[in-house]
C-alpha cells in the first residue's frame, strides 16, 4: 500500500470507532471495546482508577499501548502538546495537571476524532485545552512553542516516521521533552502479518524495529534518549478494539507465532538547549 492509501485506511478505521463511540462510551457502560472494556484495556497498560476517574469516561476509548502522561512530571503552567490525542484522554489527564495557566494541544488526522474530542471538552469545562485537525507530519503548531509532547500508540500508524520526529523536534522549546508510549518489534514481521488492514490500524502492522525507531530519534537530534518502560504487547487487543472485525484465522495463527515480538515501549528525550 502506498502512504496515501495507509493514511485512508487509518482515518476511516478511526473515525468509525469515533462513530462507535458516542454510541457505547457512556458512563457505565462496559461494552465498549466489545468483549474487553475500555477501562479494562487501559487498567492493564498503566492508568490508574483515579487518573481514569479523574476525566470524562467519553474520552477513554481504550486505544492505548502506554501512560506517557504518568512519567512526564507535567508542572503547572507547561504547554503539552499530544500527537494523535483521539477523544482526548491523554490531553485531559495533561490538562488536570499543568492546570489553567498551562495549555494543552491536541492534533489527530480524524475529524470524527477531532469532533468528539472538542464536544468532550465544551462539556466537561476544560478551557485550557484545544484540538486541531493535522497530521503528525505537517504539524499545524508553530517552532518552538511546546514545553512537553506525549503520545500514545499512534506514530506507529505514520508511514514517515522520520518527518513526524522531525516535526516533534521544530515544535519543541529549546530544552523541551517527549515522552512517548509506542509500538515497536523485536524482529521483522511475517508477511502474513504484514499485509492485514486489521493488524495495521491495531499498531502491529505499521510498526518498526526497535532498534531503527530509537535510531530515528537520536539521528533527529534528540538528546538523553532512554526507554522508560517496556513490556511484551498483548496482541488479543486488536479484535477488542475494532468490535464487528475479525482477524483472519492465519494472521491470528501468525501472531501467535509471533509471541514476544510485539513491544509496548514508552520512551523519553530531550531537545537540547
Amino acid at each position: 500500500m502506498s502512504a496515501d492509501e495507509i493514511k485512508k485506511i487509518v482515518r476511516e478505521k478511526y473515525g468509525q470507532l469515533a462513530r462507535q463511540a458516542s454510541s457505547c462510551c457512556q458512563p457505565g457502560n462496559q461494552s465498549c471495546c466489545g468483549d474487553i472494556s475500555a477501562k479494562e484495556i487501559s487498567k492493564s497498560i498503566g492508568y490508574s482508577e483515579s487518573q481514569m476517574a479523574g476525566v470524562p469516561d467519553e474520552a477513554n476509548l481504550g486505544l492505548g499501548c502506554g501512560n506517557p502522561t504518568a512519567i512526564a512530571s507535567l508542572v503547572e503552567g507547561e504547554t503539552v502538546l499530544d500527537l494523535g490525542s483521539g477523544a482526548g484522554f491523554d490531553c485531559f489527564l495533561a490538562a488536570n495537571k499543568v492546570g489553567a495557566k498551562g495549555r494543552v494541544i491536541g492534533v489527530d488526522m480524524t475529524p470524527e476524532m477531532i469532533s468528539r474530542a472538542r464536544e468532550n471538552s465544551r462539556k466537561n469545562g476544560y478551557g485550557n485545552v484545544e484540538f486541531r485537525l493535522g497530521e503528525l507530519e505537517n504539524l499545524p503548531l508553530a517552532d518552538g512553542i511546546v514545553d512537553v509532547a506525549i503520545s500514545n500508540c499512534v506514530i506507529n500508524l505514520v508511514p514517515d516516521k522520520k518527518r513526524v520526529f522531525s516535526e516533534l523536534y521544530r515544535v519543541l522549546k529549546p530544552g523541551g521533552r517527549f515522552i512517548i508510549s509506542d509500538i515497536v518489534l523485536t524482529r521483522p514481521l511475517p508477511e502474513q502479518i504484514k499485509q492485514s488492514i486489521l493488524a495495521y490500524v491495531g499498531c502491529v502492522a505499521g510498526a518498526i524495529l526497535k532498534d531503527d525507531y530509537l535510531a530515528v530519534i537520536r539521528q533527529t537530534g534528540f538528546d538523553e534518549v532512554e526507554i522508560a518502560a517496556e513490556k511484551e504487547y498483548d496482541v488479543q487487543f486488536l479484535e477488542a478494539e475494532f468490535p464487528g472485525e475479525k482477524i483472519p484465522a492465519a494472521t491470528k495463527t501468525a501472531l501467535a507465532d509471533f509471541g514476544g515480538g510485539v513491544l509496548s515501549m514508552t520512551v523519553k528525550g530531550v531537545k537540547p538547549k
